[in-house]
């Protein structure tokens, strides 16, 4: 039998992260984009249809954030998205500066001219935003310490134009342990189809302790009319993965 330290740490994809020991940073960058494809749901299609929104807030010089963009991928078809919008600005803010070197060397090799398209190593509780039309945060304010997310989210608020929108994407509690416990049980099911083995789901949980704590759907919503928003709505929902579309 093996002793506690032999355990083996793989969460899947040539990833390891010991217990609470999840991080955004080193090898597992040139992983990310394939494990987070396979470990949330509507991760493709979410971004597909924030593409699509964007068309709606991105005008003639506008500012657009992504926050929390790790590899820059859906910043970059942003881009692509509204290439015909005159002096639109794209920032993308990242704590991890092995994403943000990824983000820089994908922008590089697409030679993406026309735009201005900039990615800096930042954290965004402590940043102060230009004001913008849009900001995205996708999978990101998870992350954050539940005691930052309400600050986090007034300062979006304040620093949107009247009209502009945040979209937020989130891995959501039930607020009923019933639905809780089945709703997990249907996840654990997808990755398992996935490919995923039991022992590197369950790494993958041990591996997130302290570090992602979700908030149920009425506390996202909660949390952006205390900011200000008056107008939010679900845009997306599958399992415990929800996007919310907010506009000032």
């Amino acid at each position: 039998m093996k002793s506690s330290k032999e355990k083996s740490t793989n969460s899947g994809d040539n990833i390891n992260a010991g217990n609470g020991k999840w991080t955004f940073s080193g090898e597992m960058v040139n992983h990310f984009e394939e494990h987070v494809k396979k470990s949330v749901p509507i991760y493709s299609e979410g971004q597909e249809l924030i593409k699509n929104l964007s068309e709606y807030f991105i005008k003639n010089d506008s500012i657009i954030y992504d926050i929390g963009c790790s590899t820059g991928k859906l910043l970059i078809d942003l881009v692509n998205q509204n290439k015909h919008k005159k002096n639109s600005k794209y920032i993308g803010i990242d704590i991890e500066s092995d994403m943000i070197k990824f983000a820089k060397k994908k922008q590089k090799e697409l030679s993406i001219k026309g735009t201005k398209l900039n990615f800096i190593n930042e954290d965004i509780v402590t940043y102060d935003f230009e004001k913008s039309d849009l900001i995205i945060s996708y999978f990101t304010i998870q992350f954050i310490h539940p005691k930052h997310r309400q600050e986090l989210i007034n300062k979006i608020f304040e620093s949107l134009n009247w009209g502009g929108a945040l979209i937020l994407f989130e891995k959501v509690r039930y607020n009923d342990a019933r639905f809780q416990d089945m709703i997990t049980t249907l996840y654990n099911d997808y990755k398992l189809e996935m490919g995923y083995t039991h022992e590197e789901i369950l790494n993958k949980t041990r591996s997130l302790k302290g570090i992602l704590e979700p908030f149920s759907s009425n506390a996202n919503i909660q949390m952006l009319e205390r900011a200000g928003f008056k107008d939010t709505c679900t845009i997306m929902k599958k399992l415990c993965f929800e996007g919310f579309l907010a506009i000032k």
